[in-house]
């Protein structure tokens, strides 16, 4: 039970929180003049009983927020909120008069078809507009290719099927013919599905559409499979990519543990971020090492992968590494031309690290115990994680992104994203998530969970100095041993001091 007082001497908190900045996200009406607002159609829904609903705050106003930050910290950065999503009481476009695009964009993602569906039967169910066009093979099919008309016939089963029915692809981003065709197409609500690159290019064509000052709604639903989006919790797809990963890392486990001296190495997604390869190993436990962008590891000498992986075959007789694809780029041998290589939508080409892991481990292997059986099992699952179909828990999430989105742009809001901060859905900058990031924070629970599992070590190469002083430090001790000097203190010292410790080294 609890219990509050109102005496003058109970304690006065508010000097200790912060200011809370709100994050405004633009509005059709900021630079298109003279729009009417008109009541929302969902009134007169029969799915809805909204005489009953607006008691309890069905529709949402401007003074419905979602806080970013939920910790009161004496952090010195600033507190933002923004605008929760949800319908309006009113809405800015008739929905007879809307046409709608969507689009595809980027590499596969378990949830797009969903997207798609669940964009076009709130659409259509919702809001009564019958216009909605696909745009195929992403953004240089506003440009090259004729749209696709959808209906809720047409995608009724798209969410059992994985990849993108639109189609997609990478680069094509030419921001004058893509604006061009929007304008020749009549688009007056476009839906953008994509990466952190993808958010880009929806900066972009929101800044062109903004300057033409055209009556036209841009929303970006942000999709990534490694989940490297910033400021929202996570992308869609990711908990279906985190639960097709724990089965590669079940095959990898089982052909590691039947084999002598078994290694089973299994890489996954992650150029930047090691998300998925982090929460798999914490969710299958049959992990004994896992390597993520955000740390840097070697694979030579002590505290190193090998010493590490030869100790664990020695105990187990066998071992499971996890390695996301971005890990250890720094340190595998590139020519010159390959320092170069990007990929169609600029991004540099990374070299396969599961291949070269593999190699290396065989190369080590051979040299350090030649006469003894040795055996490493490469799993790469990735285009079976990022094509299958959306698990329930992804196709619960994409519904509630597509809703939001429609509600937001129904309202008048453009330039915006849609996700889930602190699990309220919210409407966010496009342009804040475009910039924003989102790694594995290796200070945070998460990683010392991973590491706790593992048993791995940290891969911080202890600096020549101190290894200096903590092997003459053993050897004095080891002297006045033999000496027969402090013989009966010989534990280690205190953590945290330097009473009869090694000496400090710079």
């Amino acid at each position: 039970m609890a219990v509050t007082s109102n005496s003058a001497s109970d304690s006065d908190i508010s000097k200790l929180f912060k200011p809370i900045y709100l994050k405004e996200v633009p509005r059709l009406s900021n630079y298109v003049p003279n729009l009417q607002t008109r009541p929302n159609p969902l009134d007169h829904n029969p799915y809805f009983d909204t005489h009953q609903l607006q008691q309890d705050g069905f529709y949402l106003t401007q003074s419905d927020l979602v806080l970013r930050q939920i910790e009161n910290d004496p952090s010195p950065l600033p507190r933002f909120a923004y605008h929760r999503a949800g319908p309006r009481k009113h809405i800015r476009f008739e929905p007879s008069d809307v046409r709608v695009a969507i689009v595809t964009c980027g590499g596969l993602c378990p949830g797009l078809n969903t997207v798609i569906r669940e964009l076009v039967v709130g659409l259509w169910h919702l809001y009564g507009v019958r216009h909605i066009l696909g745009v195929t093979a992403g953004y240089r099919g506003f440009y090259s290719t004729e749209p696709l008309p959808l209906n809720p016939k047409l995608v009724h089963h798209w969410h059992d099927v994985g990849g993108t029915l639109l189609q997609t692809s990478r680069g094509g981003f030419d921001l004058n013919r893509i604006v061009d065709a929007i304008q020749n197409h009549a688009f007056n609500q476009v839906y953008i599905i994509g990466g952190d690159g993808t958010m880009k290019g929806a900066v972009k064509i929101y800044d062109e559409i903004r300057s033409r000052k055209l009556e036209v709604a841009v929303v970006g639903i942000p999709k990534t499979v490694d989940n490297d989006v910033g400021i929202i919790d996570k992308s869609f797809g990711f908990q279906t990519a985190v639960e097709m990963a724990q089965q590669a890392i079940s095959a990898a486990h089982v052909e590691a543990e039947s084999a002598v001296n078994g290694i089973g190495l299994v890489k996954l997604m992650g150029r930047s971020t090691g998300h998925i390869a982090l929460h798999a190993t914490l969710s299958s436990r049959d992990v004994d090492c896992c390597l993520i962008p955000e740390i840097d590891f070697y694979l030579e000498g002590k505290g190193g992968l090998f010493e590490f992986l030869g100790q664990r075959l020695k105990e187990n007789g066998h071992a499971v590494l996890v390695v996301a694809e971005g890990a250890g780029q720094d340190i595998i041998p590139r020519t010159d031309s390959q320092k170069e290589e990007r990929d169609e939508s600029g991004n540099l080409v990374f070299l396969d690290v599961g291949e070269w892991l593999k190699t290396e481990l065989k190369h080590w292997w051979a040299r350090e115990h030649p006469h003894e059986l040795f055996t490493v099992k490469y799993i790469d699952p990735t285009y079976m994680i990022r094509a299958v179909h959306a698990n329930a828990a992804d196709n619960l999430y994409c519904t509630l992104l597509a809703h939001s989105a429609i509600h937001g742009v129904m309202a008048g809001y453009t330039g915006f994203v849609t996700g889930p901060i602190n699990g309220n859905y919210a409407y966010i900058p496009l342009e804040d998530v475009a910039q924003a990031k989102n790694p594995v924070d290796t200070k945070d629970h998460k990683w010392s969970w991973v590491r706790s599992v593992t048993n791995q070590p940290d891969f911080v190469r202890r600096s020549v100095q101190r290894e200096r002083a903590e092997n003459a430090w053993d050897l004095t001790r080891r002297e006045g041993f033999l000496s027969g000097k402090n013989a009966g203190n010989m534990e280690e010292p205190m953590k945290g001091g330097h009473q009869g410790g090694p000496p400090s080294a710079t």
